[in-house]
């Protein structure tokens, strides 16, 4: 009897101490995360960190064991890293293409892109720059450099050479502009160049009279002012136009409203490119965001949420 005691005993012990260690083993990547709790690196590009930053501070302040950390690269260096399954969640400026999600799913990878809002490609230029609207067709020569000075532009300008300034040459802003503007050609403009950070565009604008910066219109939000109609308001944003003369009657600005009903004609889309096998705290945030909360955190930044209802309404000003 005794020693049935002690064989059912040792049987007993061991079963506790192999499912106490099962539950306490890590996954062979390392990872502890769950839905909503866990320390988690999560990748943007650059160009879209303000809104990014907005959706991690409301979501911490949620899920209270949530730990996000959000690290601010380029586009292409941060989808080459969801290609090889070295990142969980990448907020980018387009879908993978159907290559992209072919070699994934030749390597056990189940990618999802999960598109979340749009926001402006802008252009901005110096407050002493009064030339503030533009073509797309002008657009373009200024990317080809078959536009090099601001008199080609407004013969009575006396600003010299066009210079224009980008974030980082493998940005989601640079695609767009090679991709959506040019049809797949690269940027020519010997006086086109980067800074290597948004701030760094804007900071250079501020300083010279005769550039033009381009960015996501995220960057451009006076948080001053809760309507998000006035930008920030030490530099000016251009006005952009479809029509073959530009004039401030048929250009638009990159407000939300005009991203809506199609008046402003660069707009660019943000994407959530996700592939969490864990299904932990990348993909609770991706849901968030997605999320009807994490839809009217975009709208409140000026940007155009993906989901949800929008109401415009038109109201006549008279003198």
């Amino acid at each position: 009897m005794n020693r049935n005691i002690i064989y059912t005993a040792l049987v007993l012990m061991t079963f506790i101490f192999a499912f106490s260690s099962c539950r306490e083993r890590k996954s062979p990547d390392g990872r502890t995360d769950t839905f909503n709790t866990g320390s988690i690196e999560i990748y943007a590009d650059s160009s879209f960190s303000p809104i990014v930053q907005e959706e991690v501070e409301v979501f911490e302040s949620r899920c209270f064991n949530a730990d996000l950390k959000p690290k601010y690269t380029n586009e292409s260096d941060g989808l080459n890293g969801i290609l090889e399954g070295k990142i969980w969640l990448m907020f980018a400026s387009r879908r993978l293409t159907d290559k992209e999600v072919k070699y994934m799913h030749s390597k056990r990878l189940q990618p999802y892109s999960k598109q979340i809002g749009y926001d402006g490609f802008a252009l901005i230029v110096n407050r002493h720059n009064n030339d503030s609207c533009i073509n797309v067709d002008n657009i373009k020569k200024i990317l080809t450099g078959e536009i090099q000075d601001w008199k080609d532009l407004n013969p009575s300008s006396k600003l010299g050479p066009v210079e224009v300034v980008f974030d980082n040459a493998r940005s989601g802003i640079v695609h767009f502009a090679e991709d959506s503007i040019l049809g797949g050609k690269p940027i020519t403009n010997k006086n086109a160049f980067t800074t290597n950070s948004t701030s760094g565009v804007i900071d250079y604008v501020e300083k010279t009279p005769n550039a033009i910066g381009i960015l996501g219109s995220n960057w451009l939000n006076d948080k001053r002012d809760t309507t998000n109609l006035t930008f920030k308001r030490n530099i000016r944003v251009m006005r952009v136009s479809r029509m073959s003369k530009a004039t401030p009657y048929n250009s638009y600005l990159p407000y939300a409203a005009y991203l809506y009903n199609g008046n402003y004609p660069l707009v660019r889309s943000l994407y959530i490119i996700l592939s969490d096998p864990h299904n932990g705290l990348p993909t609770g945030f991706a849901n968030f965001v997605e999320s009807p909360i994490g839809q009217k955190i975009i709208l409140k930044a000026g940007l155009l949420p993906y989901r949800g209802d929008i109401l415009i309404n038109k109201v006549h000003v008279s003198d």
